[in-house]
């Protein structure tokens, strides 16, 4: 089997899914205008997607008030600094910049709406792009 996408509800897809797209690199695979506005958004290599809904039924997490280690989205960066600098400006928020031991660099910042992001340079890459 192979992992399609991750589900978060979220306080504004709409919002969320642009500034994803403009900040982050992913391509709206499905978008809906009403509710309860799911978006799919399909990261750049096209292997992997996050869905994002505004489900009120549902409690939309504090994503804000989380600890970024109970939940984050982690993203390769091949240059961590000049990616935080860009997201900083488009209204990130940094939490956590740190060089590890074995050489990886990790920033955790939250986006916009408080949800935690983290950009990932490893020493030893984890992932297998094809």
């Amino acid at each position: 089997m192979k992992m399609e996408h991750v589900a978060l509800n979220v306080a504004d897809p709409i919002a969320m899914a642009s500034w994803y797209r403009e900040h982050l690199g992913f391509e709206i695979a499905k978008g809906m205008t009403t509710p309860p506005y799911t978006h799919f958004l399909r990261e750049a290599t096209g292997l992997m997607m996050i869905e994002i809904y505004h489900n009120p039924p549902d409690q939309v997490p504090s994503y804000a008030e989380m600890d970024p280690l109970l939940l984050h989205l982690a993203f390769v960066s091949k240059d961590p600094e000049a990616d935080k600098s860009r997201l900083l400006e488009a209204g990130a928020t940094l939490v956590k910049d740190e060089q590890l031991a074995d050489g990886s660099r990790l920033a955790m910042l939250r986006d916009p709406w408080g949800l935690p992001i983290q950009l990932c340079r490893r020493s030893a890459p984890l992932l297998k792009f094809k």
